[in-house]
């Protein structure tokens, strides 16, 4: 059990105290101000600091204090407000103040333990985690026409990991990162690049990987994120012997590695007369052949279809067809008419043999809330039927029959670095 600092508001510490001592933890401090925590890191050297997200009990001062002596640090946030400052500063394990006591307990004894950001990082291992070569990376695609690439990877990744599982979510889009903006995170420093640049050096290690990922955290359902491209003219980091091999590295970290792919699968710039040059669509070739299960997904009106039905039949020259699933996102009457749900089963069973697409239904206000709050759709409109079918899908056809939800940790340990400068 853990030696506990805390510094929180009298409520939350009066309703989680009695827990915290039952689960056998040692409560060192109990102190009511950030330079108070301070002064007794060393002093009474706790293992784990639990803080309010407030400015009174939480600054980068305190966040940097604890990274040098290789101490967690867990906050309560009271308001949307506070959380967003502590993802700011580079604090990613934060709960709500009015969580429950077993969600604060299940962080606690989750992860290992953490090694300081300049510290001795003795007894890590970059051994392969057990049974992640055989779980799953999936890759998003989507013809031209904003499908829903974005959105399909980022709900496939959350639901993954409220079932328990430890994730990655990847930017791999060549033409320009969504996932950053979409989650409410910062996009300054390309995290897929950055380790697909480590991997072309054989640098890319445990600690490496910890130090570019950014968590999304969610009280049920917390993922790691490795940002996609600031913008489409740095295509050039995204070779495909470096994606392959940042791909293959993270297979052995994660559980389930989720990417967001581009949307072309034109190889016309291997007609040009360097064979050497880079390939602009060599990202998105690279995630496709790395992937268990290739999500395909398209829209439900006559071009959206139309740009499925072709582009499913380039993908397939690439991927067995037994390892792609078909999702029509925006499925509405609107836009086709009467039963719009049969018209486009048998336009997929007519044109391209599909019997089993996935249909997603059209959902704008559960979008919108995503967009609006920076959440996930499982955080942001949790009842919504969009959220709904897309977890009908994963539980049916991406997790094994056998998976129970399970305690989620991170890879990691503590998951809280900024990210790393491009």
């Amino acid at each position: 059990m853990a030696r506990l600092a805390l510094a929180l508001d009298p409520s939350v510490e009066d309703r989680i105290l009695a827990d915290l001592v039952e689960a056998g933890h040692t409560i060192v401090a109990r102190v009511v101000g950030r330079r108070d925590v301070i002064d007794c890191l060393d002093v009474l050297g706790p293992d784990v600091v639990v803080v309010g997200a407030g400015p009174a009990t939480l600054d980068a001062e305190l966040l940097a204090a604890c990274d040098e002596r290789g101490i967690r640090i867990i906050a309560l946030a009271g308001s949307d407000r506070e959380r967003a400052e502590a993802n700011r500063i580079g604090l990613h394990e934060v709960l709500d103040a009015a969580a429950d006591p077993a969600e604060l307990e299940a962080l606690l004894v989750g992860g290992p333990p953490v090694p300081s950001r300049v510290g001795d990082d003795a007894g890590a291992t970059d051994a392969p985690r057990r049974g992640a070569e055989n779980d799953g990376v999936i890759a998003v695609w989507g013809p031209a026409g904003a499908p829903g690439r974005t959105t399909t990877a980022i709900a496939v990744a959350a639901e993954l990991a409220g079932a328990g599982h430890l994730v990655a979510l990847v930017d791999a889009d060549p033409y320009g990162g969504a996932i950053a903006p979409a989650l409410g995170l910062l996009d300054e420093a390309p995290g897929f690049a950055s380790a697909c640049r480590l991997a072309g050096s054989g640098a890319l290690d445990r600690v490496e990987l910890e130090r570019i990922a950014q968590r999304y955290s969610s009280p049920r359902a917390s993922f790691d994120v490795f940002t996609g491209l600031v913008g489409p003219n740095r295509w050039p980091e995204l070779s495909q012997e470096r994606v392959a091999e940042a791909l293959r590295f993270m297979r052995t970290r994660f559980e389930f590695v989720v990417i967001d792919t581009g949307f072309s699968l034109e190889r016309d710039e291997e007609l040009t007369s360097d064979p050497f040059a880079p390939r602009r669509n060599a990202a998105t070739f690279a995630s496709l052949a790395a992937a268990d299960r290739v999500v395909a997904v398209g829209l439900a009106d006559p071009v959206g279809l139309s740009r499925l039905l072709r582009g499913h039949a380039e993908l397939v020259e690439h991927v067995d067809p037994d390892r792609i699933d078909v999702v029509v996102n925006r499925v509405r009457t609107s836009a086709l008419g009467i039963d719009a749900h049969a018209q486009v089963r048998q336009t997929l069973r007519r044109f391209a043999g599909l019997a089993d697409a996935v249909l997603l239904p059209h959902d704008g206000r559960a979008t919108d809330a995503a967009i609006l709050t920076a959440r996930t759709l499982r955080d942001a409109a949790p009842r919504s039927p969009l959220r709904a079918t897309l977890r009908s899908y994963v539980d049916e056809r991406l997790l094994p029959t056998e998976a129970q939800p399970r305690r989620r940790r991170s890879p990691f340990g503590a998951l809280r670095r900024s990210p790393a400068p491009a």
